[in-house]
C-alpha cells in the first residue's frame, strides 16, 4: 500500500534509494500493546543495525503502520502524539522512530490503570512532555495540536477533534483497507506473513530476511 506524503516519517530506509528498493515490510503496531513493544525493540535496536550492514540492505525498506487498538482507550492518544511529533519535525523519519521508541519504553504509563484518574487533556500533557524529552519539539506546540477544547467552537461544533484527527482517520482507513486487525502484524510486499511473531529473536528475523529479501 502506498504511503501518503504526510506519513513519510513512517518509512525506514536503511540503505540506498527507496524508489529502487524491491521489497517493503510493513509492521502494524500499537503503542500500548506489549507485544508490539517487544517486536519494535527487537527490530529497531537489533535487526535494523544488522540489516544496514548486510549485503541486502538495498533490497528492503520498513514501514511503521500505526494501528490503534480500540480496547485500549489511551491507544488513540498515544498515536495522536506520534502523529503530532511527525508534523512538528517536518515528517522526520529519525524523530518519528525515536519518539516511537520512547512511547514503547514508557507504554505502561499509558495503560488503563495509569490514565483512569486523569482527563484526556492531562494525558496529552504527559505525552507532550515525553515528546519534549525525546525529540526537538516544544510542549506548547504539541498541546496546540493535541488539546481538546472544553467549549463549543464558533459554529457550535462539539465533536471537532484536534489538530491530528484527520490523520487518525487516514491511518485507520488504511489499516482497515488492508485488513490489519491485531498487533503486531507484518506484511511483506502487501501480503500478510503469519509466521512472524512478537517473540522472534534477532537471529530469526535475519534468517527470514536472508531467505525472502536477499
Amino acid at each position: 500500500m502506498a504511503l501518503p506524503p504526510q506519513f513519510r516519517g513512517h518509512k525506514m530506509v536503511l540503505s540506498g534509494d527507496a524508489a529502487e528498493t524491491p521489497h517493503t515490510i510493513e509492521i502494524y503496531l500499537d503503542y500500548v500493546c506489549p507485544f508490539s513493544a517487544k517486536m519494535f525493540n527487537t527490530l529497531y535496536n537489533s535487526v535494523f543495525p544488522a540489516v544496514k550492514h548486510s549485503h541486502y540492505s538495498n533490497n528492503v525498506i520498513f514501514i511503521f503502520r500505526q494501528l490503534i487498538q480500540s480496547w485500549h482507550p489511551s491507544s488513540t492518544l498515544a498515536h495522536e502524539a506520534a502523529l503530532a511529533v511527525m508534523k512538528l519535525t517536518s515528517f522526520s523519519t529519525a524523530e518519528f522512530w525515536t519518539f516511537s521508541e520512547a512511547l514503547f519504553e514508557h507504554q505502561k504509563e499509558y495503560f488503563d490503570v495509569s490514565v483512569v484518574n486523569e482527563t484526556r487533556n492531562e494525558t496529552y500533557a504527559r505525552l507532550a512532555k515525553l515528546a519534549k524529552d525525546s525529540v526537538p519539539v516544544y510542549e506548547k506546540d504539541m498541546m496546540k495540536l493535541l488539546r481538546i477544547p472544553d467549549r463549543p467552537s464558533e459554529n457550535g461544533e462539539l465533536n471537532a477533534g484536534n489538530g491530528v484527527t484527520a490523520d487518525v482517520r487516514m491511518i485507520t482507513k488504511m489499516a482497515r483497507r488492508i485488513g490489519a486487525h491485531v498487533t503486531p502484524t507484518v506484511f511483506l510486499d502487501g501480503v500478510e506473513v503469519q509466521e512472524i511473531s512478537s517473540g522472534w529473536s534477532k537471529e530469526q528475523w535475519l534468517g527470514w530476511l536472508e531467505k525472502n529479501c536477499a
